[in-house]
């Protein structure tokens, strides 16, 4: 499985969820969840040659509404220096690994 392909100068990211690459590990906090996921779809794009001001579009897949607004915030954080932000479409699944609460996949445009 390829964790982003490239087509011409755009970059299609594989869903990234919130495990930690370094220790494998997976926090239970959704907050942390979100942060960690989209770290990943971050590096995925600077594997590429981008930066996060290069993603212009995320899918996102919460396991839960509930979290809608604090996924709104941790986006927001994330993302504060690009303007705009990256448009974004969000919705509710069922998560495929258990205890996974968020994923996010992305397009960048890469020069």
């Amino acid at each position: 499985m390829s964790q982003g392909v490239r087509s011409g100068p755009w970059l299609f990211t594989s869903g990234q969820g919130p495990l930690d690459p370094a220790t494998g590990e997976m926090s239970a906090d959704f907050g942390a969840q979100a942060r960690q996921a989209l770290t990943n779809v971050e590096a995925v794009v600077a594997a590429a040659g981008g930066d996060r001001r290069s993603i212009t579009r995320c899918t996102c897949y919460l396991a839960d509404r509930t979290h809608f607004a604090e996924f709104n915030r941790v986006y927001r954080e994330f993302f504060t220096d690009c303007s705009p932000l990256p448009a974004r479409t969000t919705v509710v699944v069922r998560p495929v690994r258990e205890g996974v609460l968020v994923e996010v996949d992305a397009v960048a445009a890469l020069g």
